[in-house]
């Protein structure tokens, strides 16, 4: 088992250290957070070990999971590599490229593991069809929440739409070509609503609509490929699989068939896989302890956690 520790005791935070402690993986040490008065709270209420320095917390484990405002996790993640430990490091990975770049060099000089909280990766409904997702030319993506005070110190393309943005880059194998994009701040002082278009060197065009000030939540994506089209729906980890085969000589009675002008005819059948039940930010955690134990590439790197966060950049520069 792992010795871990967790840094930043917030709402997120303390669901980590929940499944921490619960996971047979790690032996969860304790924890850090810089409002002393939080730490004694979430230490007296859950039992979990309060330390009183984050150096302290880094020097008693093998894994520092980083779960603080996203402009702490550079230093946080700088002091936890200079003790040589592994990290875990929520999304957005960093503030700026520069630094998630900085992060990436050091974990190589001191060969550890780190990994990047995309946890969309793990949701259970993209993993039923992302083996169907192949060469998609065109992604669709809505995020929608309603309003929650936590999140709006960033824009809203790196509270929601950066879920998206790294389950499109781990799809497309291409490069991003051009992005261009409009928001609009509604009630924070950064943008509340953003729709962004993505192109991509190889002719895939990804529109992405996120917003946190809406009246219903929504997590939806649409992929559309030759032969096929692929729901999931994040939230009601639901998926929907349809594609299209060259239609029989005899169609059956109930056989769905379409005839385009040209006289072809397609069959349109339904190959919706079983989505199995999980726990997303567990299995995130506990497959960054097999990377660490079997000496593997994370399933989320540092460099997807950064060319995530470079194209989130290149959509709040069009701003």
């Amino acid at each position: 088992m792992l010795k871990a520790g967790v840094l930043g005791a917030g709402h997120l935070g303390k669901i980590h250290l929940r499944l921490l402690n619960q996971s047979d993986k790690y032996d969860l040490v304790g924890f850090y957070d810089a409002d002393e008065i939080n730490g004694k709270k979430v230490e007296e209420e859950f039992g979990y070990k309060y330390f009183k320095t984050m150096d302290a917390l880094i020097e008693a484990v093998d894994m520092v999971d980083i779960v603080t405002p996203t402009l702490s996790h550079y230093e946080c993640a700088k002091k936890a590599i200079s003790f040589g430990k592994h990290i875990f490091i929520e999304k957005p990975i960093t503030n700026t490229i520069e630094e998630a770049e900085h992060i990436r060099e050091l974990l190589a000089e001191h060969d550890i593991r780190g990994q990047v909280g995309h946890v969309e990766r793990f949701n259970p409904a993209f993993i039923a069809v992302k083996e169907q997702i192949k060469n998609p030319m065109f992604i669709e993506t809505h995020r929608l929440a309603e309003f929650n005070p936590r999140g709006t110190d960033v824009p809203v393309v790196l509270d929601l739409m950066i879920h998206d943005i790294d389950i499109i880059l781990s799809v497309v194998a291409s490069k991003v070509k051009n992005v261009s994009a409009s928001g609009v701040s509604v009630i924070s002082d950064t943008p509340d609503i953003a729709n962004a278009r993505i192109e991509f060197e190889n002719g895939c065009v990804a529109n992405l609509t996120a917003s946190r000030i809406s009246l219903k939540n929504m997590r939806k994506t649409r992929f559309f490929q030759k032969d096929a089209y692929i729901s999931v729906d994040f939230l009601e980890k639901k998926c929907e699989v349809v594609k299209m085969k060259d239609a029989p000589t005899s169609p059956g009675d109930f056989d769905m068939i379409l005839q385009n002008a040209e006289g072809i005819k397609k069959q349109i059948y339904f190959d919706n896989p079983e989505v199995a039940n999980n726990n997303a930010i567990l299995d995130e955690l506990e497959t960054f302890a097999d990377a660490i134990n079997n000496n593997t590439t994370p399933i989320v790197t540092l460099h997807d956690g950064t060319e995530a966060l470079r194209v989130a950049t290149m959509i709040i520069n069009q701003f």
